[in-house]
C-alpha cells in the first residue's frame, strides 16, 4: 500500500528527534555508561529510593535501588523493550494478524505504547485526517473521538447502525457516492479514513458481527480505506469465543488498532497500544517524540512486570464471561439492546424527547449519573 497518500502534511514533515534517538541508544547500553548527550539527569539526585506494591492475589511487585533509577529515568518513545515485546506477542496470539511477518514496506505488523488510547487516538487522526476531509464513522460514538476529530476541520459522515453495529449496505450506500476509480486521484474527496469500536462500543454496547467485519473490510479494500479500530472493550467480551478482530482480517496493512488497559487494570495509570503497519505507526512515534515524549516509564515497568508474572491466558481469563442486568423494573418505561461486551447500555426512554433535562433534574436528585445521547452525536 501506498501509505505516504493517507498523510497529511504535518505527519508526513515529522523527523526523527535525534536527542530521543540518543535515549533508544543509551537503553541498550551498561549501567556504566555515563550519557553527557540527552540531558538526562542524574537519578542519584531522585528522592525515591525503592518501592514495593502489592497485587490483589497476594504477589509483589518490587522496584529495588536500581529498577527504580530507571523507572524515574527517561525511556523509549516508542514503550520500553520488555512490555512492547510482550503485547506483541499477545496481539500475534490474539489475533493472528497475517502482517505479522510482511516486510516494513508492505504494512508489516508492529506496534508502539501510548498514554492511553486516547492519546493513540488523537495522533492518529492528526496523521490521517486534513481540513475537509470526509471520515466515515458510526453515531452515536465516543464523545472524546468527536472532541478530537471536530477540530480538526474534517467532514464526519455517519454510517448507519444498529446493536449489532456498523451495516455494511449502509457503508456501500454511502460510499455509492464516489467512485472507486477515483481514489487515487488528485484532489480527490473519497474518504480515507473509517473509524468504529467493535465491540461493547461507547456509548451504545453494540458489538460488530463477524460477518460484518469481514463485508466491511472488503469494501474498505474496493475504496482503499484505512479502518481504525479502537477496540478498549476487547478484553470485555462476555462470551467466549471472542469475536475475531478486523485485524486478524488484515491481508493489505489497512488496519490501525488502539487498545487499552484502562478498563482492565487501571484507568489512571494510562496505559494503551497502537497496533498498525510500520510506516505508520513511526509516524505515531515520531509525534509521541515531539510532543508526550514517552509514557511514563514507571507505569510501563510496573505493568510489564504484572503481565509477565500472570502470562497471557491470566490476562484473557481474569475478567467476566457472562453478563448481569437486573432491569426488569425498567420494562414499561425504556427499550434498550443487551450489549455483548463492554461498559455501556444504551437505553431510549419511552415518552421523554429531552434525557438531558430529565438527567440533570431528576437523575440527579436520585444521586444517579447517566449521559445523554447529544454527547456523542456528531451534530
Amino acid at each position: 500500500m501506498n501509505y505516504a497518500r493517507f498523510l497529511t502534511a504535518v505527519s508526513a514533515a515529522r523527523k526523527p528527534s535525534p536527542i530521543r534517538m540518543l535515549t533508544e541508544i543509551q537503553q541498550r547500553s551498561p549501567p556504566s555508561m555515563i550519557s553527557l548527550a540527552a540531558g538526562a539527569p542524574n537519578p542519584n539526585t531522585f528522592p525515591f529510593q525503592s518501592c514495593s506494591i502489592q497485587v490483589k492475589n497476594g504477589d509483589m511487585l518490587t522496584f529495588d535501588e536500581t529498577m527504580m533509577k530507571r523507572a524515574l529515568q527517561y525511556s523509549s518513545s516508542s514503550g520500553i523493550p520488555e512490555l512492547l515485546t510482550w503485547m506483541k506477542n499477545l496481539q500475534k496470539n490474539l489475533h493472528n494478524p497475517p502482517t505479522a511477518n510482511y516486510s516494513a514496506e508492505k504494512g508489516q505488523m508492529d506496534m508502539c505504547v501510548t498514554t492511553g488510547s486516547q492519546e493513540g487516538l488523537c495522533k492518529v487522526f492528526e496523521m490521517l485526517v486534513n481540513p475537509g476531509d470526509n471520515v466515515l464513522l458510526d453515531a452515536p460514538t465516543y464523545s472524546g473521538t468527536l472532541a478530537a476529530l471536530q477540530p480538526l476541520g474534517c467532514n464526519l459522515i455517519n454510517v448507519p447502525s444498529d446493536q449489532h453495529g456498523m451495516i455494511p449496505g449502509g457503508l456501500k450506500e454511502v460510499l455509492s457516492r464516489w467512485d472507486p476509480a477515483d481514489v487515487h486521484k488528485p484532489h480527490s474527496t473519497v474518504p480515507r479514513v473509517l473509524y468504529t469500536i467493535p465491540n461493547g462500543g461507547n456509548p451504545t454496547g453494540a458489538s460488530m458481527t463477524t460477518q460484518r467485519k469481514r463485508e466491511v473490510y472488503e469494501l474498505a479494500r474496493q475504496y482503499d480505506l484505512l479502518i481504525i479500530e479502537d477496540d478498549p472493550y476487547y478484553f470485555l467480551q462476555f462470551d467466549k469465543p471472542w469475536a475475531p478482530t478486523f485485524l486478524s482480517m488484515d491481508v493489505d496493512g489497512r488496519i490501525i488498532r488502539t487498545d487499552s488497559f484502562s478498563k482492565i487494570l487501571s484507568s489512571g495509570l494510562r496505559i494503551g497500544f497502537v497496533t498498525g503497519p510500520k510506516p505508520l505507526v513511526d509516524r505515531v512515534v515520531l509525534h509521541i517524540q515531539a510532543s508526550t515524549m514517552h509514557t511514563s516509564t514507571f507505569t510501563q515497568l510496573m505493568v510489564s512486570q504484572l503481565l509477565h508474572g500472570w502470562g497471557q491466558e491470566d490476562l484473557t481469563f481474569l475478567f467476566p464471561s457472562s453478563l448481569s442486568l437486573s432491569l426488569c423494573v425498567c420494562v414499561d418505561v425504556a427499550e434498550w439492546h443487551s450489549p455483548a461486551a463492554g461498559m455501556f447500555l444504551w437505553i431510549k426512554v419511552k415518552g421523554v424527547a429531552d434525557t438531558q433535562k430529565l438527567i440533570m433534574e431528576k437523575a440527579m436528585e436520585k444521586e444517579t449519573f447517566p449521559l445523554s445521547s447529544s454527547a456523542a452525536s456528531p451534530c
